[in-house]
């Protein structure tokens, strides 16, 4: 009786819990355009240090800091008053040494029949020769003199040697400039088109120079792609300009610079940023989300789901990321079906329910 009273009282065993949930997307396969990304910043097309050549007092600044400047624009002036009366005094030397010539090319022009006379010795001549010979060289000094002040008092007017963007002055008027050194006023940079420079290793150099731009992208392959510091893409792509003669033995880097049209003058110099280049297109990849590899001490790997509903955990090899995917090298075929969401409730062996993946969520 007690035996049927406790078997009686038994509960039936609860059923086993439904498999797992997981979604799951197929390995696509297509052509993967390769990109070299590098960060830089940049630089002036033309960065030129305007400085004060000659000594004097700042009279004027006649610029906005800032500021675009046309080639030949008035920029400051420095007091003439100085240079100009050191002008009219290497004038007065000039006429004087002139006038000395002239005395001396008549001593020289008398002398000549009256030596043939012999009214007049060889010796008076030749001393005439002598002092015209000297006032010819005196007469030229007095006339570099001229023109080396002329010059001079043309440089107390500072102008724009080019076209571009002008920078804060470093001197203001009523300071003295130029005494024992070349003061440096300000600086102007050509940003139109600007310089982009950027530090590659010697590998990613040789991938650069090794591209091939007779492909039918050949258009995408000579252009690069500049993005901003704020995430947003330069409207209009730049080209390869110069690659330096060597690589920098401290840093093992090859300075390489691209240059990109500035129309809107939005980029200035010292902008940090990342340019883009394609490099090579690679054909058939297999593709995968981000989200389905995950990393483990730095060995990679993905869940495969079979026909059955069977999970396998495979070690793959990643290559480039493209966008949201990741193209895989080895470990997967195309068609496989990976899985998206639900790697945590899964383990390797186990059978899962699966639903195709949104598209949010590739």
């Amino acid at each position: 009786m007690a035996l049927l009273l406790s078997a009686a009282c038994e509960k039936p065993a609860p059923p086993p819990p439904p498999p797992p949930e997981v979604y799951v997307t197929a390995v696509v396969k297509k052509d993967v355009p390769e990109y070299l990304e590098l960060a830089g910043q940049t630089i002036g097309k033309q960065d030129v240090e305007i400085r004060a050549r000659v000594e004097g007092f700042l009279e004027t600044m006649n610029f906005r800091e800032g500021s675009f400047v046309a080639k030949g624009t008035l920029l400051y002036t420095i007091d003439r008053k100085p240079l100009e009366a050191s002008l009219a005094a290497a004038e007065a030397d000039q006429k004087t040494a002139e006038a000395r010539l002239d005395k001396a090319n008549n001593d020289v022009t008398r002398y000549r029949p009256l030596v043939v006379k012999q009214a007049v010795s060889q010796q008076e001549l030749d001393n005439a020769v002598a002092n015209q010979d000297a006032a010819r060289s005196q007469v030229a000094a007095a006339k570099a003199a001229v023109v080396r002040v002329s010059l001079d008092l043309g440089y107390t007017r500072v102008t724009s040697p080019i076209d571009g963007l002008v920078g804060t002055s470093l001197v203001k008027p009523g300071n003295l400039v130029g005494r024992g050194q070349n003061t440096l006023l300000t600086t102007i940079s050509q940003i139109d088109p600007i310089l982009f420079r950027v530090g590659v290793t010697e590998a990613d150099y040789m991938r650069l120079a090794k591209r091939d731009t007779s492909r039918a992208d050949a258009s995408r392959a000579s252009g690069a792609e500049l993005t901003l510091s704020d995430g947003s893409v330069h409207p209009q792509t730049g080209t390869l300009d110069t690659v330096d003669r060597a690589v920098d033995p401290a840093t093992g880097t090859l300075g390489v610079q691209f240059v990109f049209p500035n129309a809107n003058k939005l980029l200035r110099p010292g902008q940090f940023g990342r340019v883009k280049v394609l490099i090579d297109t690679r054909p058939g990849a297999l593709l995968v989300p981000q989200r389905a590899v995950q990393e483990v001490q730095g060995l990679y790997s993905v869940a495969v789901v079979d026909a059955a509903g069977k999970v396998a955990f495979r070690n793959v090899k990643v290559g480039p990321k493209v966008g949201a995917l990741w193209v895989i090298d080895d470990g997967v075929r195309e068609g496989d079906h990976v899985v998206v969401e639900g790697l945590q409730r899964i383990q390797d062996g186990m059978t899962v329910t699966t639903k195709p993946a949104p598209e949010d969520a590739k």
